[in-house]
C-alpha cells in the first residue's frame, strides 16, 4: 500500500513542477515585454577598456520601434557630432569632421566594433524581438549575482542573424537577461554579456549597467551605462531621416 500511495504522489509533484516551469517560448515572451520599447529617448555612456588604455564615450538615442533608431554621440569632443541611423535593415554613419560623410553599413560590416568597443552596430541598435529571431529551450535553472535564472539555449530561426545560438540566463522575478553566451554557427564563443545592475522604469525592470566582452578581442571589455531612460515621448519622423544624419 505504501508503494502505491508513494508512487502516484511522485508522479503528481512531478506533474505539478512541470507545470510551474514557463516553456522557452513563454519565457522570451515575457523578456520581449520587458526589454522591448515602442518609443525611447536614452542617454548612455560606453567605458572601453581596450589594450592601450580606456576611452569614455557618452551618447544619446531615439529609438522607434524594433527597428529604427538614431544615435548622436556628445563626448569626448573628437567623438561629438558623429551619428548613426538604422531603419529597419538598412544602417547609415556620418562624420562631421574631416570628411563630412554618411557612410552605408551592410552586410558583414554591421557586426564590426563601434569606436573600438565590444559591441558591434548590431548591439548597439538592436530592439528586435528575441521570440522573432530565436526558438527558446529551457536547459535548467541557476543562480547568477544572488538571483534565480532559468537557463536558456537559443537557436536562430534565420539565417541572418547576427548569432546563430545564445546560452541566456533569465532572472525569474524581473525577467532581463541577466547572463548571455553568444555564438557562431561552428559553436565558437563570439560574444559575452552579463547585466551587473538593473533599475526600474514605469514598473518594468531595465538594465542599468552591462558590461560586454569580445571574445575575439584583446581588449578587457566595454562597460555599457545607460543614464537615463524617458519611454513617455513622442519621436518626431524627421528625427528618422538620412537628412537629420546632417541637422
Amino acid at each position: 500500500m505504501k508503494k502505491l500511495i508513494i508512487i502516484p504522489l511522485m508522479i503528481l509533484f512531478a506533474g505539478s513542477a512541470a507545470a510551474q516551469t514557463p516553456s522557452g517560448e513563454e519565457i522570451l515572451q515575457r523578456v520581449d515585454r520587458n526589454m522591448v520599447v515602442e518609443q525611447a529617448v536614452s542617454v548612455s555612456t560606453m567605458i572601453i577598456h581596450g589594450r592601450s588604455g580606456t576611452r569614455t564615450i557618452t551618447s544619446k538615442a531615439w529609438t522607434k520601434g524594433e527597428h529604427n533608431a538614431f544615435v548622436e554621440y556628445l563626448s569626448p569632443p573628437r567623438e561629438k557630432g558623429k551619428k548613426m541611423l538604422r531603419l529597419d535593415d538598412m544602417l547609415w554613419t556620418y562624420a562631421p569632421e574631416p570628411s563630412d560623410r554618411i557612410i552605408t553599413i551592410s552586410g558583414h560590416l554591421l557586426r564590426q566594433s563601434v569606436m573600438g568597443s565590444d559591441l558591434s552596430y548590431e548591439d548597439m541598435v538592436e530592439n528586435d524581438k528575441m521570440t522573432e529571431m530565436y526558438d527558446a529551450r529551457v536547459a535548467g535553472s541557476e543562480d547568477f549575482n544572488g538571483r534565480s535564472c532559468y537557463v536558456l539555449e537559443l537557436t536562430a530561426k534565420k539565417k541572418d542573424v547576427a548569432y546563430h545560438s545564445r546560452k541566456v540566463w533569465v532572472d525569474s522575478g524581473r525577467w532581463l537577461p541577466l547572463k548571455e553566451e553568444r555564438y557562431a554557427r561552428s559553436g565558437r564563443l563570439l560574444k559575452t554579456m552579463e547585466m551587473n545592475e538593473v533599475f526600474q522604469v514605469e514598473n518594468r525592470w531595465y538594465p542599468k549597467k552591462m558590461t560586454f566582452k569580445d571574445m575575439l578581442s584583446k581588449g578587457k571589455g566595454t562597460e555599457y551605462i545607460i543614464e537615463s531612460i524617458d519611454l513617455n515621448v513622442e519621436i518626431p519622423d524627421h528625427m528618422l531621416t538620412k537628412a537629420a544624419l546632417r541637422e
